[in-house]
């Protein structure tokens, strides 16, 4: 009888979970250009949605059902952050700035096939600055800030989102097969 009474509220929680995973990896789809995909996954994600409020709502005076409707919700958006993380859909546009000489940072990284654009500048710390642009594939953006962060821990970098880039521009200068050597150090 014990299994009887959690079953229910397990149910919801697990729907919840799944729901909101779905409608976190949705928005960020949506947020990337990526209709289509988003569209069908709202479509699931509603589906799980009405199935899981039904129930909860068939049966409000259970506060066991609340609670897993909540913390399915709050599990939910932590799993779709991270199945967020392990897609790596889409390109960020990182932003470099070093008050010291960047060629020896801009032939590092070019040796690692990262393509990039150097702009001159002035801070209100410093006289000159340099800044450098890329756009990176999402999946090497941890590969990058690793290089960042053990061999040039003192260059200031931002990482924004890019919605758009345009067909066929070469951004990331190694194939894949290289990558994939590069990674086990060949």
């Amino acid at each position: 009888m014990v299994w009887g009474a959690a079953a229910l509220p397990l149910i919801i929680l697990i729907a919840r979970i799944v729901e909101t995973s779905l409608e976190t990896v949705r928005t960020i789809y949506v947020n990337r250009g990526h209709a289509n995909l988003a569209g069908w996954i709202g479509i699931v994600k509603t589906g799980i949605w009405l199935l899981s409020t039904g129930i909860v709502i068939t049966n409000l005076g259970d506060y066991w059902n609340l609670f897993a409707y909540l913390a399915g919700y709050g599990l939910g958006t932590l799993l779709g952050m991270q199945i967020e993380n392990m897609i790596s859909l889409g390109h960020v546009i990182v932003r470099l700035i070093t008050p010291a000489d960047p060629q020896p940072l801009i032939s590092e990284l070019s040796t690692l096939g990262y393509g990039m654009t150097r702009l001159e500048g002035s801070g209100s710390f410093s006289s000159t600055v340099s800044v450098i642009l890329m756009i990176v594939p999402r999946s090497e953006l941890g590969q990058l800030l690793g290089v960042l962060s053990t061999r040039h821990p003192d260059v200031l970098y931002t990482v924004e989102d890019v919605r758009n880039v345009k067909e066929g521009a070469t951004i990331f200068h190694k194939d894949a097969k290289s990558r994939i050597l590069g990674f086990f150090g060949l």
